[in-house]
């Protein structure tokens, strides 16, 4: 892949839009395959995503970063220099992985960390994934290199209502690189554009709340367009998608950073936890749709990236506490994410997980610190991985966004413990998130017929494994749905 033509992908003063993922066609979602090697990512493509319809991958930060005792997952969010090197693999076999995955179909998404380096420890020098040493503390980085002319003044963030404070201060005492300097610029840009020529369609920029907008937004506009030996559309550029934590309390919000690509609408996930765990009536789910996302404060659905949960607020880390919803929630959660997959709003993004006990734990690793693979390929997963993405029901569900995705969301029906929407005359849904049985009748927008419902199971043929639903002469069911349970139809499932 290294000498391969890069065509297009020189910067241009041609139209930008960073707000697509460039997903094959019919695909529409992308999912974190959190902590994974490369080498588990592009047999997962070839095997799970591609045949699944998933239209892309985020991979963990890929660059070099600090060997942390016990391996804790935020090791990687501590840089200690730009080599491609981690515990997932080297720049060789993440450049297989990229091309694997894109033959697949499923173009790749890298999470990038720009705003700072990694911290002092306990020992100097402090070595790197890549075996890069470092001195922290004083600001030495020679891998790159960094010294303390590229970081802004030592000061940690203390006043979250300080923009300045926010922006130009450490995070969590992580040294905070100064983006203003031309020379950190180049650093950055020379990162990311290799990663372009690799073959990736964008990136996450982890902590962008916490670099200035003027600044990213300089980066982005010298970043090459995306290299057309992977299948890009001609001047195609890079995908971006920017954490930005803004639940409306601060001065830093979403709004300043939409007009540099999307960001990370932390309050979605705050909202649908918050109603599917029954804190808000059924009806608040109109508010997460595309035509309402506005009126609650969401981001525009052209510039939101959604979900459910991510690797932080997981963990109880970074916005929503308690509200937000994980695997392991069970059936709750499953509800949430067929929610998402239903609706209309922003750009899908699936968590994929796996177990843990305390908020620090790494990945599930062997004595010598060797990420475990998942296993085989089925909808479980070895090891200790939790795999919510080979979940059969969530691939279900993933094919129902890709059929209905060109489909308006209509008729809205709700009471204050049920809440279901047409998508067009190809697709229905019907949630209950309140705290009993609810008995009733929907319009569902259907040619009449049997259909399998996609969530209790699968159409074989013209059997379904769960639930078979019939749609009436005039386009209406009469269910009763239990507590937190859900039922969603599709052309594709109907049987008869």
């Amino acid at each position: 892949m290294m000498g391969e033509s890069l065509k297009g992908s020189v910067p241009s003063d041609l139209p930008v839009n960073r707000n697509d993922p460039h997903y094959y066609p019919g695909r529409q979602v992308m999912v974190h395959l959190f902590e994974w090697t490369f080498e588990n990512i592009a047999e997962e493509c070839e095997k799970i995503l591609g045949p699944a319809g998933y239209g892309g991958v985020q991979v963990s930060p890929v660059n070099e970063y600090v060997i942390a005792p016990h391996r804790p997952w935020w090791e990687r969010y501590q840089p200690i220099s730009y080599i491609i090197n981690s515990r997932s693999g080297d720049e060789q076999q993440f450049a297989t992985m990229v091309r694997r995955c894109q033959r697949a179909g499923v173009r790749v998404y890298v999470d990038v960390v720009v705003n700072h380096m990694a911290a002092p420890g306990a020992s100097v020098p402090l070595l790197g994934t890549a075996g890069s040493p470092s001195n922290p503390g004083n600001r030495e980085y020679p891998a790159v290199p960094f010294n303390r002319s590229h970081f802004h003044p030592d000061c940690t963030i203390q006043n979250y209502q300080n923009a300045s404070d926010v922006r130009d201060c450490a995070l969590n005492g992580l040294p905070d690189l100064n983006q203003t300097e031309p020379y950190v610029q180049d650093r950055i840009v020379d990162f990311m554009n290799r990663l372009i020529e690799l073959g990736v369609a964008g990136f996450r920029m982890d902590a962008s709340k916490h670099m200035w907008p003027e600044d990213l937004g300089t980066i982005y506009n010298r970043l090459h367009r995306l290299n057309e030996a992977f299948e890009f559309p001609m001047h195609a550029s890079p995908f971006i998608y920017q954490e930005v934590i803004d639940l409306g309390s601060e001065p830093i919000t979403t709004s300043q950073y939409t007009n540099l690509g999307r960001v990370t609408e932390f309050k979605y996930s705050l909202f649908v936890g918050l109603i599917f765990r029954g804190a808000l009536t059924a009806s608040a789910l109109e508010a997460l749709t595309s035509s309402n996302a506005t009126q609650v404060g969401l981001t525009p659905t052209d510039s939101a990236l959604i979900f459910v949960d991510n690797h932080d607020n997981q963990r109880g880390h970074g916005a929503g506490g308690d509200s937000i919803l994980t695997f392991k929630d069970g059936p709750t959660y499953i509800q949430a994410v067929a929610f998402t997959l239903a609706t209309d709003y922003g750009t899908v993004r699936l968590m994929s997980s796996y177990n843990f006990t305390n908020s620090d734990q790494g990945p599930p690793a062997d004595g010598q610190a060797n990420i475990l693979s998942p296993g085989s390929i089925n909808s479980s997963c070895q090891n200790g991985w939790v795999c919510e993405h080979r979940w059969p029901v969530v691939r279900r569900l993933v094919s129902f966004r890709n059929f209905v995705a060109p489909a308006s969301l209509t008729d809205v029906q709700f009471t204050s413990g049920t809440f279901a929407f047409c998508r067009g005359t190809v697709g229905f849904a019907v949630f209950n998130t309140g705290k009993e049985t609810y008995n009733g009748v929907w319009k569902t927008c259907l040619p009449p017929g049997e259909y399998c419902d996609i969530i209790s199971g699968a159409r074989v043929g013209t059997a379904c494994t769960g639930t078979r639903v019939l749609v009436d002469e005039d386009g209406t069911i009469s269910l009763t749905l239990p507590i937190s349970s859900s039922v969603v139809l599709d052309l594709l499932n109907r049987v008869s």
